[in-house]
């Protein structure tokens, strides 16, 4: 049976997995079924919304399934009735094992990193808050324990040194579109050469990829200057790193502030930790202990996100401190 001839069911939600489903049926592979999440209820109007893998899937008269529960029994029963192959995940939900070892020739997932590192939600924002200078894609027959199953292949990229995760994340797209693909002819030809990742791990520390919370994402100005650049980039576009203003003013109430994009210049000065320069057209820096934070794109709660030109026209920071420094 040719790579062309084996029947996929493809598992994805996000806008990462809509382009390897994409190049997938640009190609005329087999895919012969999608699974995604249930709409959910979004924005003001709570309207229900779909995922952009269902969007592309019913533009493209792809069958869809979207259990809210992927024991159930119906949806079982549904996604044997295509017979499929193989199952492909990416940027999907954890799987049970009556789900995944339902293909004739297993299930295999995308993941946004160089496995074993960074095995867990946030692999492309952790390797980047760590300053990483290369990251990837991995692909692997899952296994029971989440991240850890037989390595078939992995394509290594580059991260510049003031790259966003939103950045690294459009390149890996396109990236681990082009390594399903790969995996996907070599399973049909059983030319897929298995790697067991703990024979990658020898003495090498493993950098895990927990999910990012809210709280993880607040600034601390007393780090150096390198770590909260890393940071700002490892959480742009989502969740964001942010930090507190509060007027010069007693009993104000502190402002929250989202920063997208920044520039770590590396200088000696006097100024104490947290101090904001500005010129009030151009430039907005922090002081932090071995240089300045420039910030490029910021945003105030509730308003849009700005650079720094257009921020300034509206807003005078010169009445604002940084809170808790």
């Amino acid at each position: 049976m040719t790579s062309k001839e084996l029947k996929i069911v493809f598992m994805g939600t996000p806008e990462f997995a809509v382009c390897s489903l994409e190049k997938l049926i640009v190609k005329l592979y087999n895919v012969v079924a999608v699974v995604t999440v249930p709409d959910k209820p979004a924005g003001r109007g709570q309207k229900l919304s779909q995922s952009a893998v269902k969007e592309f899937a019913l533009k493209n008269n792809l069958p869809v399934l979207q259990p809210e529960k992927l024991k159930d029994e119906q949806f079982l029963s549904q996604l044997k009735s295509f017979d499929a192959d193989l199952f492909i995940i990416v940027a999907f939900r954890m799987l049970p094992e009556i789900v995944w070892k339902m293909p004739k020739l297993g299930t295999f997932n995308l993941h946004g990193s160089l496995l074993p590192q960074y095995r867990g939600a946030a692999p492309i924002n952790h390797a980047v808050i760590n300053g990483e200078k290369e990251t990837g894609v991995t692909t692997f027959f899952i296994e029971q324990q989440i991240d850890t199953g037989n390595i078939l292949f992995s394509t290594k990229i580059s991260i510049g040194e003031n790259e966003t995760t939103g950045q690294v994340h459009d390149r890996l797209m396109v990236t681990g579109a082009d390594l399903v693909l790969k995996t996907v002819d070599a399973i049909a030809e059983n030319k897929a050469i298995l790697v067991k990742q703990e024979n990658l791990i020898g003495n090498v520390e493993l950098k895990p990829a927990p999910k990012i919370f809210k709280e993880h994402c607040k600034i601390d100005w007393k780090q150096n200057g390198q770590t909260i650049h890393n940071l700002i980039r490892g959480l742009s576009p989502y969740p964001s790193a942010w930090t507190e203003l509060v007027s010069i003013e007693p009993e104000s109430q502190p402002i929250l502030f989202k920063i997208f994009e920044s520039e770590f210049i590396v200088t000696p000065h006097q100024l104490n930790i947290g101090e904001i320069i500005c010129d009030g057209k151009t430039i907005l820096e922090i002081a932090v202990h071995d240089g300045f934070i420039r910030l490029k794109n910021i945003q105030l709660a509730g308003r849009k996100i700005l650079n720094i030109d257009q921020f300034l026209q509206g807003f005078n920071i010169s009445k604002y401190q940084l809170a808790g420094i």
